[in-house]
């Protein structure tokens, strides 16, 4: 029961960054550390709005119990995305940073969607 809370917990969490961030990197209305955070990794526009994209996807399939475990991976990939693009800019300390946000979706593969039905998915 404390696992299906924590899990939930984390989906609303992940999902809401995942759109927060996707949408302002979409709509271009980022604060100006974020886009100075870009600038700093040397992220183009067409990639940015690649992550976008790719973080409200996720986040989306993240919600929903039969696409959960894609969400994740896809999550996870985004994050890997980043900083990969930190690591080539040298920026350790935003590549560090990351590492818990690298985490959060493999937790939630290890806990399971709250909500799935056990008659569609095996354990």
């Amino acid at each position: 029961m404390i696992a299906k809370i924590i899990s939930g917990i984390l989906i609303l969490i992940t999902a809401y960054l995942n759109i927060k961030h996707g949408w302002a990197g979409l709509s271009g209305k980022m604060s100006a550390e974020e886009i100075k955070m870009m600038t700093d990794l040397g992220i183009s526009k067409p990639v940015l709005t690649g992550v976008s994209i790719l973080a409200i996807v996720s986040a989306i399939l993240t919600l929903v119990p039969k696409t959960f475990f894609v969400g994740n991976i896809l999550n996870a990939f985004g994050i890997l995305i980043v900083m990969s693009f930190a690591l080539r800019a040298g920026n350790y300390k935003t590549a560090f940073m990351e590492i818990p946000f690298l985490l959060i979706p493999l937790v939630l593969i290890y806990l399971g969607h709250p909500l799935k039905s056990e008659k569609y998915f095996a354990k």
